[in-house]
């Protein structure tokens, strides 16, 4: 039984990404799809693949730190790239953390702001 294979369309609309940033993702080596003429198929690997890169995408990590993570896996395999994740995720949440932490003071501030100028109106 043969893989199941998706188009190049389909993995657009599978993602809900622009053929630019499909093409950009197989440029950078994010994707390696395989070619049949013109034409671009991808597999299995290459969908769980872009699941990781949207996914890290929306967690804040760069395409070049997804893109050597992704290769991690490729040179070194399973272990040393759940070190690696571990490393980057807690990384990530400090970030995060430190920025939450900042919104919250600046909602605060704003609405302190708010507050004054709606009581001048009054």
């Amino acid at each position: 039984m043969s893989e199941t294979r998706l188009s190049f369309k389909e993995m657009c609309a599978k993602f809900d990404v622009t053929p630019r940033t499909l093409r950009y993702y197989e440029y950078i080596e994010l994707l390696g799809p395989e070619r049949e003429g013109r034409s671009r198929f991808y597999t299995s690997r290459d969908v769980a693949r872009m699941k990781l890169i949207l996914r890290g995408r929306r967690f804040g990590f760069s395409l070049e730190e997804i893109r050597q993570w992704l290769l991690l896996y490729d040179k070194q395999g399973t272990q040393a790239q759940m070190e690696e994740w571990v490393k980057l995720a807690d990384r990530q949440l400090a970030a995060l953390t430190e920025q939450r932490e900042q919104l919250g003071h600046t909602i605060e501030e704003l609405r302190e702001l708010r507050d004054e100028a709606a009581q001048f109106l009054d």
